[in-house]
């Protein structure tokens, strides 16, 4: 994978992406892990399968200490969202894990036991990272019927999950999207079917307009940002999804 590269700082507040590894068997699908951190402490979001542990690892150590770490954020019970987490109980049995409540009798099949397990109530709620407050935000059944994204308000980020993933050509180098149209074809079967629910997107749309959102940071595909962020809103919103066919 490539290595983190820090896309925001402000004095000891930063956020990394780790993203793209191009040297992934091709039945797996890429995706992106996200470190927030502040006064030297980590939250990695998603933090990827049990298969690419090692190159998360490797990449995450490039930049920060991973004795740092004190919390990951699971989005959904994936596994290429959460299937590492025996791994980083290993590195680290006091670790909690963020997840919705619908999920911490699922996930626990990965590893780790009741005690490793932080449960988000359905309406959400407030994650302090050594003095930084990220909100929880529902995104529920976009595409897991317990599923959340997390905000990030002073750095005006939102970490999407798979809300606004793309499934890039391989080799696809650009971490930022470049020209909204083209790949947003890239996007579009895969949210007429993995998106469950019509009204819960309208919800999600609804929600996520009232913030100030500067990135949007999907698990797998590029970064939207500044006008593309209120592009892909708009053009989700628009979406007809839960559609298998047509």
């Amino acid at each position: 994978m490539k290595a983190s590269q820090c896309f925001f700082q402000d004095g000891e507040h930063k956020w990394v992406a780790i993203v793209r590894d191009p040297d992934r068997p091709d039945a797996l699908i890429d995706t992106n892990e996200y470190l927030v951190a502040c006064n030297g402490s980590g939250l990695l979001l998603d933090p990827g399968g049990a298969e690419i542990f090692p190159a998360v690892f490797s990449a995450l150590s490039s930049g920060f200490d991973p004795a740092s770490l004190v919390g990951l954020f699971a989005s959904h019970q994936d596994p290429d969202i959460i299937s590492s987490l025996a791994l980083w109980l290993e590195f680290n049995p006091r670790l909690p894990c963020y997840v919705s409540w619908l999920w911490a009798s699922f996930i626990p099949h990965f590893g780790g036991s009741a005690e490793s397990f932080v449960a988000i109530p359905d309406e959400g709620m407030e994650i302090n990272l050594n003095g930084l407050p990220l909100q929880a935000v529902p995104a529920h059944y976009l595409h897991a019927s317990g599923n959340f994204h997390l905000y990030d308000a002073r750095a005006k980020v939102l970490f999407s999950g798979d809300v606004g993933a793309a499934l890039l050509p391989s080799r696809t180098e650009g971490l930022f999207v470049e020209n909204f149209d083209a790949h947003i074809r890239h996007a579009e079967a895969f949210h007429r079917r993995w998106m469950g629910s019509n009204e819960a997107k309208r919800a999600w749309c609804e929600r996520v307009s009232r913030l100030k959102i500067d990135m949007l940071c999907p698990q797998h595909g590029a970064i939207y940002q500044n006008q593309d962020v209120e592009r892909f809103i708009n053009w989700f919103d628009g979406l007809r999804v839960g559609v298998a066919v047509g």
